[in-house]
């Protein structure tokens, strides 16, 4: 069986550099052969003839790869979101999607908290006033302790996330209308109260149609004029061109972000280039043990594909048809 890796030489090292070894030790295992991440229509020409496709979040599940690839029975996308991948499309062709395991939850939570962090101490504009040689402003940070924690959407990241902020003495609150907080300490509130009543907003939702653009011209006329704003979950969240205003106009105080609408769920430049925002490259979820994961995740399901059973995580369980076709190939021989 051939199985093909979309990742780029210096993410495949990242992922899979444990894993690699036991990806080849049982099927062929096809590279990509150029230096950087590739496009839908170019996986389709170096993707020909694998039966199962591992795409980096890099390049997106088209509708095209799934109708062009006549032999891919399998479709590992190795990371949770598959909001770029043609799942109808899929479907229609037989193929079975795949995601990975959410070992991002950690990371993603640490990468909040260090945000928050930042913003409250000002580390990122001290550190380039001192290293070019200026005495930054004694400005008064401010502390975590005390401060109120706004988290809007209670799942995996946010839960997570509320327990280390409680830790610090920070009071949390957080607003879910999907979900009953069971926690004697944590406040569940509307969006609005969270809004006004928070010293940090961080929005943790999961990116749908009901939540585009949750955070908003009249969501941030809610918030503190000192709140800090930190996005560390979806672009999709947030009209960055409200936010823009709010920042300018001062209707908030601080605006820190490791995601947002620019290329691969990165923050817009026009965001990234605005003075005071602390803006970083999509890093939430880079840590070894999260690659790790997802890398072995997708081991786990090329494994399964072998021994005839249907891989964990199918996002579409349904659409074995190919695989069942290839299983009968395994069959005879």
């Amino acid at each position: 069986m051939k199985v093909f890796l979309s990742h780029n030489p210096e993410d495949l090292d990242v992922y899979f550099k444990k894993a690699y070894k036991a990806l080849a030790g049982m099927a062929e295992v096809v590279r990509n052969p150029k230096k950087r991440d590739l496009a839908s229509e170019e996986v389709i020409e170096v993707a020909a003839g694998c039966q199962v496709v591992v795409c980096h979040r890099s390049t997106h599940g088209k509708k095209e790869l799934f109708d062009s690839l006549a032999e891919m029975a399998v479709f590992i996308r190795p990371q949770v979101d598959i909001s770029d991948v043609d799942v109808a499309a899929a479907d229609a062709n037989g193929v079975l999607v795949l995601n990975s395991v959410p070992a991002f939850i950690p990371a993603t939570a640490e990468m909040a908290l260090a945000l928050m962090l930042d913003l409250a101490r000002d580390v990122t504009a001290s550190t380039m006033e001192f290293k070019a040689g200026r005495m930054p402003p004694s400005n008064m940070g401010r502390q975590l302790n005390g401060s109120t924690a706004g988290i809007i959407g209670y799942g995996a990241i946010g839960s997570y996330l509320a327990q280390k902020l409680k830790a610090l003495g920070m009071r949390v609150v957080v607003n879910d209308p999907y979900v009953n907080c069971t926690d004697d300490e944590i406040e569940q509130v509307g969006l609005d109260t969270l809004l006004e009543q928070s010293d940090f907003v961080v929005p943790l939702a999961v990116a749908t149609d009901e939540t585009e653009n949750l955070i908003n011209r009249d969501t941030l006329a809610l918030m503190k004029p000192d709140a800090y704003f930190v996005n560390v979950s979806r672009g999709n969240l947030v009209d960055e061109a409200a936010l823009a205003e709010a920042y300018r106009e001062g209707l908030i105080g601080k605006i820190a972000m490791d995601v947002g609408r620019g290329p691969d769920q990165r923050p817009s430049p026009q965001m990234a280039e605005m003075e005071g925002v602390v803006a970083t490259p999509h890093l939430g979820g880079l840590t070894v043990q999260n690659a790790e994961a997802q890398a072995w995740s997708a081991v786990e399901q090329v494994e399964a594909i072998l021994k005839g059973v249907i891989p964990p995580r199918a996002v579409n369980p349904q659409s074995d048809a190919r695989l069942k076709k290839l299983w009968l190939e395994f069959s005879r021989g």
